[in-house]
């Protein structure tokens, strides 16, 4: 039977420090150079519904904005998103938001993943705030990257909100960007009950292999060639750190594509290279959820 992680748990991670929960934190660049490095990235990009943008039928999915948790006196809110027809629990997807915040792109995404067969919830790391420009989305991610601890409470309280409300068997995560560093930070604040995690081009990726090396779940990253954060050379020690570990892990590193290309608003966008990741997902967690 599945493990599932109780309050007592939860109420000992709040003593312990970011650092000790997720060892890759403590050797992350500082918050602000972090976020110096996302704006260069998204320079010229605004958070815009495009015509490329896909979403499913509204009547297939139900969608729910609600509280999966509190910390300090102060929620965890996000968007709950399952299959219409769903007659039973159903696997469960933690969807973490890109840089600008849990908008509405992210909720399409989330839309999409539900309706794949999967109750889909996506956190909102920015307590309820949404970026519209670059230099909005700076400021609320360096303020999210300096309050990690709280990040981290976020990821854990989703986990718990998906097996014990929801009776979810399974649970993976998801994330693109912002959201694609913080999968891996959920797969590695729980390191044996997560089932899988699905990062897309998060450029704060620990290749350290003692970091990595907790890991149980497979894993699957999506990076492009002419990412710089993280760079191909990144994702190939990436790689390599989970093969030596021998991790279950699959790295696709899409020729000709950029950061942010799986994100129909951004001035990245790749049709392609999105298209192909989206299978492969799907595919993924099919497989491991």
């Amino acid at each position: 039977m599945r493990k599932l992680l109780g309050l007592a748990f939860v109420t000992a991670l709040l003593a312990i420090s970011c650092a000790l929960i997720n060892p890759s934190l403590s050797s992350q660049p500082p918050a602000n150079s972090q976020s110096d490095v996302m704006a260069e990235l998204h320079k010229g990009d605004a958070p815009v519904a495009s015509p490329a943008a896909k979403d499913v039928d509204p009547d297939s999915v139900v969608t729910e904005d609600i509280t999966y948790g509190t910390l300090d006196g102060v929620p965890f809110e996000g968007y709950l998103v399952k299959p219409v027809d769903a007659t039973e629990p159903l696997p469960g997807l933690i969807v973490i938001q890109e840089w600008w915040g849990l908008n509405e792109n992210i909720r399409t995404m989330t839309r999409r993943l539900a309706a794949e067969g999967y109750t889909a919830l996506a956190v909102d790391l920015y307590d309820g705030q949404v970026a519209e420009t670059p230099d909005d989305a700076k400021m609320l991610v360096q303020a999210a990257i300096g309050n990690s601890d709280r990040l981290t409470q976020n990821v854990v309280a989703a986990y718990n909100y998906l097996t014990n409300e929801q009776q979810v068997p399974t649970v993976g995560s998801i994330g693109w960007c912002f959201g694609g560093s913080w999968s891996l930070n959920t797969a590695l604040a729980l390191p044996a009950d997560l089932d899988a995690a699905v990062i897309y081009y998060g450029g704060q990726i620990s290749t350290d292999p003692s970091v990595l090396e907790p890991l149980q779940m497979p894993i699957q990253g999506h990076f492009g060639s002419l990412d710089s954060n993280p760079s191909p050379e990144t994702v190939q020690a990436f790689e390599t750190a989970l093969n030596d570990l021998d991790k279950s892990s699959e790295i696709y590193l899409y020729e000709g594509a950029n950061h942010a290309f799986a994100n129909p608003s951004g001035t990245r966008y790749n049709a392609e290279a999105a298209d192909l990741s989206w299978q492969r997902t799907v595919a993924f967690l099919k497989q491991y959820l």
